[in-house]
């Protein structure tokens, strides 16, 4: 059973006469042949968790357990796990074919024979049999990649490590081999924890995701919880590309009061959010819609400053009507919605997509209805 658990997981590194935490007290249970994403800014902690898996960095305190046993103390080589690491790191002087035997060939037992057969089946896995006479200089950034994730599959593991494999790529190779790696790992079935910085390989290849920031986990859910049921104000503006919209707000009785808007509330979310008066509203730039010219209680008159035509839809940057020139907040609309700079137009920002959160701690306190 490839299952992997860290728990209470911290690393800290000495700096002069204190000392940095790079992860903090991290709890994750991986199921088996889950594909589990790790996801954070730069220097959020989360390389760090991933080398402390596979045993390139020592755990200050915490547990880490491979099919419920403790590996602490066991070598990398002997931890049963593969690794992909972003550059690649092929032996230059090697062909393909030697740099995918040679994590077999030393720690194995496996005959001359069944390593062959091994590098066969995975080259031709990976599209590369073609290639297995060839030299890494020889080679495009895809071929690399794949050469390196061949190498992983030979080792047949209880566990994949990937860090941030896709990065030297370019955006269209990018892309193919995302659905590469999904198959692959549909195929496989092999518990993997995949790290990365790109929030669009974290929603389309995850089974779920855990985001960290400054070496704190966030929170760990499918990816469609983490975009519409956030536990926080920086999982909700992490994830989503427009980011979601934020706009601190006090509460007065039933009415949100911000500095250039009053949005009053229904009784369900007032319930969810009780005696809490300092908050943040948010909404995400798609659920913001054009209302035309009609009137209620959560539409707002604004004017369009700058508009980023994407084809099928527009990403429309706009101010509310007393508000600064620079005071912006994003709507997403259709490509086809004819809309300009200097525009005054109405929005609406229905209640049933709003998200509210504590202005102190940053908790969610109320997430948009999601339909079941």
């Amino acid at each position: 059973m490839g299952t992997l658990e860290l728990d209470g997981v911290t690393k800290v590194f000495p700096d002069g006469d204190g000392e940095i935490v790079a992860v903090d007290d991290v709890d994750i249970e991986m199921r088996d042949g889950e594909f589990l994403v790790v996801v954070g800014p730069s220097g959020c902690g989360k390389s760090t968790t991933l080398r402390m898996v596979a045993g390139l960095e020592t755990i200050s305190s915490g547990e880490i357990r491979l099919a419920g046993q403790r590996v602490n103390e066991v070598k990398p080589q002997h931890r049963d796990i593969a690794m992909v690491f972003q550059s690649y790191a092929l032996y230059p002087h090697m062909t393909v074919e030697e740099n995918m035997a040679f994590g077999l060939e030393e720690p194995t037992d496996l005959s001359d024979g069944e390593i062959e057969t091994r590098v066969a089946d995975a080259a031709e896995t990976m599209g590369i049999a073609e290639l297995l006479d060839r030299k890494p200089a020889d080679l495009s950034g895809g071929q690399r990649q794949r050469v390196a994730l061949g190498r992983a599959i030979v080792r047949d593991p209880e566990v994949f490590l990937m860090d941030e494999p896709l990065s030297n790529l370019d955006a269209k190779l990018r892309s193919e081999l995302r659905t590469e790696l999904q198959r692959l790992q549909d195929e496989l079935d092999v518990t993997t924890m995949y790290v990365t910085h790109d929030q669009t390989e974290a929603m389309t290849m995850g089974d779920r995701i855990a985001i960290l920031n400054a070496g704190e986990l966030q929170q760990v859910a499918t990816p469609l919880e983490c975009y519409h049921e956030p536990a926080n104000r920086f999982v909700a503006g992490f994830i989503g590309d427009p980011s979601m919209n934020f706009f601190p707000v006090e509460r007065d009785g039933e009415t949100l009061v911000g500095d250039m808007f009053d949005y009053p509330l229904s009784g369900s979310t007032l319930d969810d959010v009780g005696d809490v008066t300092d908050l943040t509203l948010g909404v995400r730039p798609e659920d913001i819609s054009l209302a035309g010219d009609s009137a209620g209680d959560h539409t707002f008159s604004t004017v369009v400053e700058v508009v980023e035509p994407m084809g099928d839809e527009n990403t429309v940057y706009l101010r509310f009507a007393d508000a600064p020139e620079g005071e912006t907040f994003i709507a997403t609309v259709g490509g086809l919605q004819q809309v300009s700079a200097g525009d005054e137009i109405t929005v609406e920002i229905p209640e049933e997509t709003i998200h509210l959160f504590d202005g102190t701690s940053g908790e969610a306190v109320h997430n948009r209805e999601i339909d079941e």
